[in-house]
């Protein structure tokens, strides 16, 4: 039996709205293949359904119901919540299934999904390529009898439920009385709820990012265009700013005067919080060969391991499960806290640099400042047809590259999970060693990939 996956990358499936696989012609079957998979045991069965703010969710989000019905699963609509959400209530709710409608931090033109079991957990590949052979068979016979169809209801306190819960992992004993906080919700799907936490918190809240038309989510705002977070910052005088992508699994901060803080420090400051206070867990974190080596040597000081995985929040958390670790994240600022969540969830370790900051009393700027990162610089080279990798003229390249940097710094290559790119990372001490490095290997690639598309025509 083939066992591999097509349709799902790193991070669920993702692709154009409107075009395979992101057709309500597919989603449905999606539904139709997860639902009978997922209907274990003789008791009434049930999805919860979350969508972002991106047009295409009406179109999708249907299709998607039609299909768990006639797999004679129960669906409860959430509407526009974070990814992280939908995981908490899946659990919350004792359903089957857990659906989340969104491309993330891509623009509005893509949509995704994602999926989760019923522990709350991202499915794993193996049973991702399940659901995909599953789809590719009649599923018809096996479709439930009329009188066994779901049916679907609307869940209208949903987002007090996750405010609620988001609120109780921040310690009770302190409040954000007389902080000012920006947060750039991307016009996502944390546009309510974000906000509204961090008010009823006692913070004085400026809301930018909170106007979704269908089309604007991450549109120059959000975790993937920070300047603007930073420019709003200092426009404002906040004393902070975060700023979520669009299903709010992410978190980047500006601190007072502007300055950037990703995922790395966000990182080395919780590590370094939770290992003073006793309440880490197995001797260090996890996180993707993109985090920086400073990271690293950070950790090494207070005798704490950095444990690598490939790119991918999913395999972050796996590893965690796997070790008893319970931070993990990515430099991309998703920030898995397995104490509280299942899943990377922004807004709660959002609220974890701001109890250190309340308890310390102390600037962002001095606070989120935890290492002195090495120069790295990442290039993406956007190819069509066949990956370019394969060329022997670019794997010489690579060869040579790897021995300039060898015992200095490091050099990762890798093809996108989620789009027709690849990421060509260095990083080292020497920074005009870091910037050729990386140029002349993006050139070489992308006269590979411009050769093969050549050929292809």
């Amino acid at each position: 039996m083939d066992m591999t996956r097509r349709l799902f990358g790193t991070d669920g499936i993702r692709g154009t709205a409107n075009a395979e696989p992101m057709t309500a012609e597919t989603v449905l079957r999606l539904g139709q293949a997860a639902g009978l998979l997922f209907t274990r045991g003789a008791h009434r069965h049930s999805v919860v359904i979350g969508k972002d703010t991106r047009l295409s969710g009406y179109m999708l989000e249907p299709a998607l119901v039609a299909g768990f019905i006639g797999a004679g699963m129960d669906v409860v609509l959430v509407g526009p919540l974070p990814t992280p959400a939908i995981a908490m209530l899946t659990r919350s709710l004792r359903a089957d299934l857990g659906v989340m409608i969104s491309a993330s931090h891509n623009t509005f033109e893509d949509n995704g999904i994602k999926l989760f079991g019923p522990d709350g957990y991202k499915l794993s590949d193996t049973t991702e390529a399940e659901i995909e052979q599953l789809m590719g068979t009649n599923m018809a016979p096996r479709m439930a009898s009329s009188i066994r169809l779901g049916r679907a209801k609307r869940m209208e306190d949903a987002g007090g439920r996750y405010i609620e819960f988001a609120k109780n992992t921040f310690p009770r004993r302190l409040r954000l009385d007389g902080l000012k906080i920006v947060v750039d919700c991307a016009n996502g799907a944390a546009y309510k709820v974000a906000p509204t936490v961090l008010w009823e918190l006692g913070a004085e809240v400026i809301r930018v990012g909170v106007s979704p038309d269908g089309f604007n989510i991450n549109r120059e705002c959000g975790s993937t265009v920070p300047d603007f977070l930073s420019g709003e910052v200092r426009r404002h005088g906040a004393d902070l700013g975060l700023a979520l992508d669009g299903d709010a699994d992410r978190l980047i901060l500006s601190d007072e005067r502007g300055s950037i803080v990703d995922g790395d420090q966000i990182l080395a400051l919780m590590a370094h919080s939770w290992h003073t206070g006793g309440q880490l867990a197995g001797g260090g974190i996890v996180a993707t060969v993109m985090s920086n080596l400073g990271l690293e040597r950070q950790l090494a000081e207070q005798g704490l391991a950095l444990h690598r995985t490939q790119v991918g929040d999913r395999y972050v958390m796996e590893r965690m499960r796997a070790g008893g670790f319970n931070i993990g994240g990515e430099q991309s600022g998703h920030m898995i806290l397995s104490d509280y969540a299942t899943t990377g969830d922004g807004l709660l370790a959002a609220l974890q640099v701001l109890a250190v900051l309340v308890e310390q009393g102390r600037p962002a700027s001095e606070v989120c400042r935890v290492f002195q990162p090495l120069p790295q610089k990442l290039r993406s080279v956007r190819f069509a047809g066949e990956s370019p990798l394969d060329v022997a003229q670019v794997q010489a390249a690579v060869a040579a590259a790897e021995a300039r940097l060898a015992g200095s710094g490091r050099l990762l290559i890798r093809k996108s999970g989620t789009e027709p790119v690849i990421r060509v990372m260095a990083e080292a001490e020497d920074t005009a060693l870091v910037e050729r490095v990386v140029d002349e290997l993006c050139a070489v690639i992308g006269q590979a990939a411009a050769l093969s598309e050549q050929g292809a025509a």
